[in-house]
């Protein structure tokens, strides 16, 4: 073993994204580990480390796979970092292939949402006393959630989404709406997305009112789902078949950032800043620019939040992300296809899992395999997830050249 800077993900798997209610959270992180050493034509005695990632358990997912999927005694860590944990856990293990510790890394991540409700809730009372005192980080002695911005999600995004039309102008509610026509459209021709239904701009708009200007088809979907990917570097890879030199698909780069410091309000978050960041690390590492990109997985939570995200990831130039969308250019058979897979709002959230999931889509459209979704001719990808609190993952991928 030894240090190496180059990266491949050999195998890569994505369970069905939705409702499984006779699975849990270790049948479902298990079923996308095995996918994964399948697809990679490894097993769990090549791999030398475990990463794991899960919000909502109890923090030790990676012992508890290693019981269902081979218990090998190798280095496991558990990793909770927000939406960005399967990007994260996926970079814990690169970063342990790239440092030498082994040839071969093993990533998971793993959530079961179904039915989880509204995310993000916040604003208890500071106390059950009749008398209200000051507590808590902000001083508060009520609950803060509408007050000094919002704690849900929804609110969030929403305010991030008016914000931008507020400066650059051109947003509207039918817009936004627009944006989540065009991934409920994609998402008919993935099979493993938790919804395949497409839905005219005017459906959207006349749906459930979640947080102007976001209905309840512009949120990403709470479900269950998980996804796994087996990385090694490029020493390793020289000594497996032709079959799987072939289909390994190398990270040019992975990046992860949070929040820097600035002199601005540190109530309500940021999910700009350390994301252009991350996609100017990005591009430099891989030694790529926006032009390069073939397709692009990035975070919807919202469909105000992709709309941003255009920007932040540099795919138009800064405050032309309503001209990038209205050109068409985001959409499937567009100059730059953007969430073909039907992004969150339609292939669903399983927050940990999303990360890897992400890299799953632009790794299938990199290998061909990608069916009726094909995005043909796509030598260059990137994922990207953002977390609140903060993280954000950017992943650039590219096709392999044997």
């Amino acid at each position: 073993m030894s240090a190496s800077d180059d990266i491949w993900i050999l195998g890569i798997h994505m369970t069905k994204f939705g409702k499984h209610p006779d699975k849990d959270t270790v049948d479902l992180g298990a079923e996308a580990v095995m996918g994964a050493l399948a697809d990679g034509d490894v097993t769990m005695a090549d791999v030398g480390i475990l990463a794991a990632g899960n919000l909502m358990g109890g923090g030790s997912i990676g012992q508890q796979l290693q019981k269902q999927v081979g218990q090998t005694g190798i280095p496991v860590y558990n990793v909770s970092n927000a939406c960005a944990t399967g990007a994260t856990a996926l970079r814990t293990a690169i970063m342990a292939v790239k440092a030498g510790e082994c040839d071969m890394g093993l990533a998971v991540g793993v959530e079961k949402l179904a039915g989880a409700g509204l995310l993000g809730g916040g604003g208890k009372p500071a106390s059950k006393a009749n008398v209200y005192e000051p507590s808590g980080r902000f001083g508060a002695v009520a609950t803060t959630d509408g007050r000094i911005g919002t704690n849900t999600m929804p609110g969030v995004f929403a305010q991030v989404g008016m914000e931008y039309g507020h400066k650059y102008g051109g947003t509207s509610f039918e817009l936004f709406a627009q944006i989540s026509e065009k991934n409920h459209g994609h998402s008919t021709l993935n099979p493993l997305a938790a919804y395949t239904k497409a839905m005219s701009t005017e459906q959207i708009m006349n749906d459930v009112m979640i947080a102007y200007p976001n209905t309840r088809p512009m949120c990403s979907a709470n479900c269950d789902g998980a996804a796994a990917a087996v990385v090694t570097n490029g020493e390793k890879l020289k000594t497996l078949s032709l079959e799987q030199q072939r289909r390994a698909v190398k990270v040019s780069a992975s990046v992860l950032t949070s929040d820097p410091w600035q002199e601005a309000c540190q109530v309500l978050p940021d999910v700009n800043t350390l994301t252009r960041n991350a996609a100017t690390q990005a591009y430099e590492q891989a030694g790529v620019g926006p032009d390069d990109l073939d397709l692009v997985e990035l975070h919807d939570c919202f469909a105000t939040a992709e709309l941003v995200h255009y920007d932040n990831l540099k795919l138009c130039e800064e405050g032309g992300a309503v001209d990038f969308f209205k050109s068409g250019a985001p959409r499937r058979d567009g100059r730059l296809p953007v969430n073909v897979s039907g992004g969150l709002q339609s292939k669903g959230h399983p927050i940990s899992a999303t990360g890897i999931a992400n890299i799953w889509e632009i790794c299938q459209h990199l290998r061909d395999e990608c069916g009726d979704r094909q995005i043909e001719g796509a030598n260059v990808g990137l994922a990207h997830v953002i977390g609140l609190a903060s993280a954000c993952g950017v992943h650039v991928l590219e096709k392999a050249a044997a």
